[in-house]
């Protein structure tokens, strides 16, 4: 009697033709805000240890409607304001994939969220951890929790390392999940008091919000002005202001309807994503990440236990809270890996998400709040954590590069020339017919130069 057919489940196997092209899209649309990301972190350093008084003038520099209560500094304005745009794509990426991407199917969603949950878990203990037993403060326990997949993704196009889709599917979804939970630790223990007024006010938008999203209403020039009111009554409130970009990116519909090629959330997403990575985020970084960086400053970064639980919880942390998820998910629920990937390759992608960025430095800036020394040796360990991240996700992803350039390689070939990777038609007999055909044309021009090549040889033994 024949043994039955294997069930075991495969982590990071062949993903669907059209999740594959979303993940390369939107992979595409952070690769290029990565790059403008690492532009701007670096024009912030060399501006503010070039020219630091003219550095402390800008990013100080008040302006806005003080009887509203926004009259902020351009720093302020980059962190409460821009990166409002950045959470309202994360908000979009989190209800699309709840609808229609992997977190939809409770199987495929355990691994991205017991990864994600331990990846930031650990960074929080190793925090702790260093700083119980350094004497140092615990209120950044939540710094080095979160990553930033744009700059992770910057890292691979600069090193000119592809990966496989499963695993980029893999380190989107973690990202989005990750960005979740930063979410809730932003709005849960970074608010202090709460003004209910203006916090009624902002739900009362948000109602406002979903009704005309519900009705079926168009037209940018009544959402942009709502979401603004919103947004301004949410930061009055004293909850972070970028919760409100969260709130209205998962109220729009992601699944689209009968007759649309695309739903309202992934149009809106791809009108926004480029303000978001192109515009919002590297101003954020720009105005964020200029600290001064020298020999002394860099030694107090891993002698202070502040500094120094940041720098282990991105570097050690991720690395062990991201592959430890992922191997205990594979241990529990019986699962393997693709056969066509190793451990080594998770040990690489988590390595890879302890590059924490964007989220790390708010998330610092809101946890040493009125302690600007403090606050800015955190940046320098965010920046020299991620920094140590990337040089060993390098290290790492380099060894199996020629692995993944021919996986990527097979992902990508298309003989029949119709626009569809040859991989995803193994099962479609019209291609195999399309094969042949196009074989049999090889074949034949091969036998027609063997004719000219055999005439040619039996020309040359003829008579002098």
């Amino acid at each position: 009697m024949a043994a039955p057919p294997s069930t075991t489940r495969k982590f990071f196997g062949r993903m669907s033709l059209p999740e594959r092209n979303f993940v390369a899209d939107a992979l595409r649309a952070e690769t290029v805000g990565g790059v403008l990301l690492l532009i701007a972190a670096i024009a912030a350093l060399i501006w503010a240890n070039t020219l630091p008084d003219s550095y402390e003038t800008v990013s100080h520099y008040h302006f806005g409607p003080a009887a509203l209560g926004l009259d902020l500094s351009v720093e302020h304005w980059a962190a409460d304001g821009l990166l409002a745009v950045f959470f309202f794509v994360a908000g979009i990426e989190l209800k699309r994939e709840l609808v229609a991407g992997d977190l939809r199917d409770p199987k495929a969603a355990v691994l991205p969220v017991v990864a994600a949950v331990c990846g930031m878990a650990v960074p929080a203990v190793v925090y702790v951890l260093t700083n119980v037993f350094g004497g140092g403060s615990l209120e950044g326990w939540a710094v080095p929790t979160a990553t930033d997949i744009a700059f992770a993704l910057a890292v691979l196009a600069v090193i000119g390392t592809s990966l496989p889709s499963a695993l980029r599917a893999f380190l989107l979804t973690l990202a989005v999940v990750d960005d979740l939970f930063a979410i809730l630790i932003i709005a849960v223990f970074f608010t202090d008091s709460i003004n209910f007024a203006a916090l009624v006010g902002a739900v009362v938008g948000l109602g406002v919000f979903w009704l005309l999203l519900r009705k079926g209403v168009r037209g940018w020039y009544v959402y942009v002005p709502l979401a603004l009111v919103i947004w301004g009554l949410m930061y009055n409130s004293g909850i972070h202001a970028t919760i409100a970009g969260v709130a209205m990116g998962l109220m729009l519909r992601c699944h689209p309807h009968e007759g649309e090629e695309h739903s309202p959330g992934e149009h809106i997403e791809h009108l926004v994503r480029p303000v978001s990575a192109g515009l919002a985020v590297p101003l954020f970084a720009l105005f964020s990440a200029g600290v001064s960086i020298s020999g002394g400053a860099i030694g107090d970064v891993f002698t202070r236990p502040e500094t120094l639980g940041v720098v282990l919880g991105l570097v050690v942390g991720k690395a062990v809270g991201i592959f430890g998820g992922t191997w205990l998910t594979a241990r529990f629920t019986r699962a393997s890996l693709s056969d066509e990937l190793e451990w080594a390759d998770v040990a690489a992608v988590a390595t890879l998400a302890g590059i924490g960025f964007t989220v790390s430095l708010l998330i610092g800036e809101l946890a040493f709040a009125g302690n600007t020394s403090l606050t800015d040796e955190t940046k320098a360990a965010v920046l020299i954590g991620s920094f140590i991240a990337a040089v060993l996700a390098t290290a790492l992803l380099k060894i199996r590069n020629a692995k993944y350039r021919a996986l990527c390689e097979d992902e990508e070939r298309d003989e029949d020339l119709d626009g569809i990777p040859d991989i995803y038609e193994q099962d479609n007999p019209a291609y195999h017919l399309r094969m042949a055909a196009i074989y049999e044309r090889k074949a034949a021009e091969h036998r027609r130069l063997a004719e000219v090549a055999g005439g040619a040889s039996e020309g040359n033994h003829g008579p002098a």
